[in-house]
């Protein structure tokens, strides 16, 4: 019973790591307007910002992780969340473009190797069978932020000032490293795992094409999602202030999706999981370019979109920790910079068409586009692997 309740402390120490990280990713998006007027420039500009903490989580999930051979696990994170508190807590004190592009890409360096290692560590404190949901469960931090930290953020940065946000994300950082410290295990780091055995899990051609899947697809609802406060004050003049109710509605829509996606991954396997919702978010994403002409329709759009959007975080992660064998933290925190590629592609790929002067609602479709390429390489994975069994028992009869 001890073991049980510890591990649940334990899965509850990863859950608040999540909750930090998930609300200085998705944060700046709800006070876009904000920090654009605050730094005098224009909100494509800020949309930079986005942009940077993404490839800064790129750089950071393969250069931290590897790390990982030398340190123990819970040692690791702890210095993840020590980096993390202080970059973000000295983005809110940031008074010009580039010195907030530069704390926001340092801001990302831990993102992708705290939940690569934190993916791999949950794995090992489930039980047998349950690692999907001990998965969801770190993941639920990054959703349960979206319900709460985010709307609470956006509101206090609209009510007051942009940089109080970030304050808030150094608070909970304080908070996930007092989390890890106390409730996680000491594993023991892997002595016994050669590099080789790193090496060669990364030459799998099919581990590749999975991070490619993340990139694009996740990508779609990127697009849609970096630009979503002026989507709704633009195309149903939705206030500043009333973007936080959005918010939540996306965060409740994410915490659903999450663990609706763990259970997918159940009963299909993860890839197949992974289709279906890529395919599901190009439908919604079309129509919600095409369909929003009030606030109710809008705010259904946006529950619908983010709950969707999350049934893909735990499949996918499951899907590259089957592929990377021999480098399961190596590949599962390269999921999390593919996770960001399709970020910071999304925020990018949908910023140029209303850079133009298009309607933001053109980030939607941007966004189908992305989530539809995805679908289309999962299709493909599904194909080759198809092939390649039915290739194996046709030697296996031969001989």
């Amino acid at each position: 019973m001890k073991e049980k309740n510890s591990n649940k402390k334990a899965l509850l120490a990863l859950a608040v790591g999540g909750f930090g990280i998930g609300l200085t990713e998705f944060v700046i998006m709800g006070i876009l307007p904000n920090v654009a007027n605050a730094l005098s420039i224009t909100i494509p500009e800020a949309g930079h910002f986005i942009s940077a903490y993404a490839l800064g989580v790129v750089v950071g999930a393969p250069l931290l992780t590897s790390l990982s051979r030398k340190i123990a696990p819970h040692r690791m994170l702890l210095l993840l969340m020590v980096w993390f508190t202080i970059f973000n807590t000295i983005s809110a004190f940031s008074s010009s473009y580039g010195f907030m592009l530069v704390a926001r890409f340092l801001s990302g360096l831990p993102h992708g190797a705290f939940f690569g290692i934190g993916a791999v560590v949950a794995g090992k404190l489930a039980k047998e069978g349950k690692s999907a949901q001990a998965i969801a469960v770190m993941f639920s931090g990054l959703t349960i932020a979206n319900v709460i930290g985010v709307p609470l953020g956006t509101y206090l940065g609209n009510q007051y000032d942009w940089s109080v946000s970030f304050l808030m994300v150094g608070v909970v950082g304080i908070l996930a490293l007092a989390s890890v410290f106390y409730w996680m295990p000491q594993f023991e780091k892997d002595v016994k795992r050669p590099a080789t055995s790193e090496e060669k899990g990364l030459k799998n051609l099919e581990l590749w094409a999975l991070i490619a899947l993340t990139t694009v697809g996740t990508g779609g609802f990127f697009a849609w999602y970096s630009y979503i406060a002026p989507l709704l004050t633009e195309t149903v003049s939705l206030s500043e202030n009333a973007i936080s109710i959005a918010m939540i509605l996306a965060g409740l829509g994410m915490f659903c999706g999450n663990f609706i996606g763990a259970k997918l991954a159940e009963i299909f396997s993860p890839l197949r999981a992974v289709g279906i919702s890529l395919l599901s978010m190009t439908i919604i994403l079309v129509c919600n370019s095409f369909m929003i002409s009030n606030v109710v329709v809008a705010m259904i759009f946006t529950f619908i979109v983010g709950m969707i959007a999350f049934t893909i975080s735990t499949p996918i992660q499951m899907a590259i920790i089957n592929s990377a064998k021999g480098s399961e933290m190596l590949g599962s925190s390269m999921n999390q910079s593919a996770f960001n590629m399709g970020n910071a592609l999304g925020a990018y790929l949908a910023g140029l068409p209303i850079a133009y002067g298009y309607s933001v609602s053109t980030s939607s479709l941007v966004g189908a586009c992305l989530a539809f390429s995805g679908a289309t390489v999962a299709l493909a994975i599904l194909i080759y692997r198809k092939q390649k069994i039915r290739k194996k028992n046709k030697i296996a009869y031969c001989s």
